[in-house]
């Protein structure tokens, strides 16, 4: 799941000071369960943006409303007959549906409402952490599930470095140390005998390279 989170209202007003129809637009996936862009959320950025401006005696129009995707071109769609009442859309989605609404909707400035954080997961309520980077070379079925490349903090590939203590990482003391739980991992999973065998570098050239990475299934191309 992508995680985001809200950017602060004082952000959001300077980039949407000069206009006078604005539309808060949320995101029914990603973003309303780490609850930084759904309905709710642009429920509330939407009424406090109102108060904001009637407290400074500006008229300012602010709507509300919620795609199922922005990162879908059926879904934005549906603003096609909208959007031109608008001066410019704070969307609450990830940073990629900003981008994708931008080039749908050229005319119109898009404006990102949230921040885009990192592919994660809920570990409760409220509590959300970093479990994969997408870096296109998916190396968990030798690591027990485990990524080193998003839960390592110096990234390393064939671990653990010397500076762990107790399996907690020596940049913060709160924080397990990746390798440690690999290790554990593979251990409980009777395969702690592939741990010598080394992991060959990632060849970053060809999938952090060259602009956008693109997936092409022409099974499914119309």
């Amino acid at each position: 799941m992508i995680i985001a989170d809200k950017k602060p209202i004082e952000e959001i007003i300077e980039s949407i000071k000069d206009y006078s129809r604005i539309l808060i637009l949320g995101c029914n996936e990603c973003v309303t369960v780490c609850e930084a862009g759904g309905k709710k959320e642009v429920g509330i950025l939407a009424s406090a943006l109102r108060m904001y401006f009637l407290n400074k005696g500006k008229e300012v129009k602010i709507d509300e409303n919620t795609l199922e995707r922005q990162c879908d071109h059926e879904y934005l769609d549906e603003l096609v007959d909208q959007v031109d009442n608008y001066d410019a859309i704070v969307s609450l989605a990830c940073g990629v549906g900003v981008q994708f609404a931008a080039e749908k909707y050229r005319a119109t400035p898009i404006l990102p409402g949230v921040d885009t954080c990192f592919l994660g997961a809920t570990e409760k309520r409220g509590l959300w952490t970093e479990r994969c980077q997408a870096c296109g070379q998916c190396i968990l079925a030798s690591t027990g599930g485990i990524c080193p490349v998003s839960r390592c903090a110096k990234r390393i590939l064939n671990g653990p470095c010397g500076g762990s203590s107790k399996g907690k990482c020596e940049i913060n003391k709160d924080m397990d140390c990746a390798w440690q739980l690999i290790i554990d991992r593979l251990k409980a999973l009777d395969k702690l005998d592939t741990y010598e065998e080394l992991s060959p570098l990632k060849d970053w050239s060809t999938d952090r390279a060259g602009g956008p990475r693109k997936i092409m299934r022409e099974d499914l191309l119309l």
